[in-house]
């Protein structure tokens, strides 16, 4: 492996002491974790130090309205949280290493679904949706609570979505790289309509991979539902980032413990 040297002085007491620092000159791929509504990044931190230890930099971060910035909640909208993610994206990749053009983001219900229109605003080269959500395009600077109030939500979903009238459809059609999507079979939030909405979308993908996970409800409540999911993405990670890495195949460290990505009134 090629690398880079970089002459540096070390201070020490009254003294400074010659050094070279020698790093590695191939960038790494990076991966963007972008949690649901009612979640945090704590749902996804186990699962990004097996993929770090696969050769990536992983960054997972709380949306506004959540975790810390908890009070938010009632007011945050769409337009916040996209925000967000276009500023956690732009911190990903200044990180050292991280190649630009190797970016993977990570989405599960209302985090795919922000991450669906990332891929169209940023250079994105894999996308992974889990139960990715839909919304009506108008409202977009209204609280996100207020989403449900102002649309029947669930028949909106249960409904076939024409990929022109629908901004994460229109992102997900124009998107050209290798796609994930994952579906639940119990899912009473996102059910199988939504994932047929993104899946019809997908047309101009490079590669899409699709997933039924047996039994699994919306928020992966069940341990078996947790294990399959990390499964199925580090799989998957693994075999679309093989040409951007060198990491030797093998077994990746175990799984730290996982809380359930406990599902929402409304997402």
């Amino acid at each position: 492996m090629s690398t880079l040297e970089e002459t540096i002085s070390i201070a020490v007491d009254q003294a400074h002491l010659d050094g070279t620092l020698v790093t590695p000159a191939t960038l790494i791929p990076g991966v963007l974790f972008v949690h649901g509504w009612g979640g945090s990044q704590q749902q996804y931190l186990a699962r990004a130090r097996e993929i770090a230890a696969l050769g990536c930099v992983c960054l997972t971060f709380d949306l506004r309205g959540h975790a810390e910035h908890q009070s938010l909640f009632d007011t945050v909208s769409r337009a916040h949280n996209l925000q967000d993610v276009l500023a956690a994206y732009d911190t990903l990749i200044q990180r050292p290493h991280v190649d630009p053009g190797a970016i993977a983001v990570v989405g599960s219900s209302y985090g795919g679904y922000l991450a669906a229109i990332l891929s169209s605003m940023r250079p994105v080269k894999w996308l992974a949706l889990r139960a990715p959500a839909l919304y009506h395009d108008d409202g977009w600077e209204s609280p996100k609570l207020q989403l449900h109030k102002d649309h029947d939500l669930r028949a909106y979903r249960r409904s076939l979505v024409p990929m022109d009238s629908n901004r994460a459809l229109k992102a997900t059609h124009d998107f050209q790289g290798d796609m994930l999507l994952i579906e639940s079979e119990f899912d009473d939030i996102v059910p199988k309509t939504t994932l047929d909405s993104y899946r019809e979308a997908a047309r101009n993908a490079r590669s899409l991979t699709y997933r039924c996970m047996d039994g699994a409800d919306h928020g992966l409540t069940g341990e078996r539902d947790q294990s399959n999911y990390s499964a199925v993405l580090i799989a998957w990670l693994k075999e679309m980032v093989a040409g951007a890495r060198r990491v030797p195949s093998g077994s990746v460290p175990a799984n730290d413990t996982l809380a359930p990505e406990t599902p929402v009134k409304s997402a």
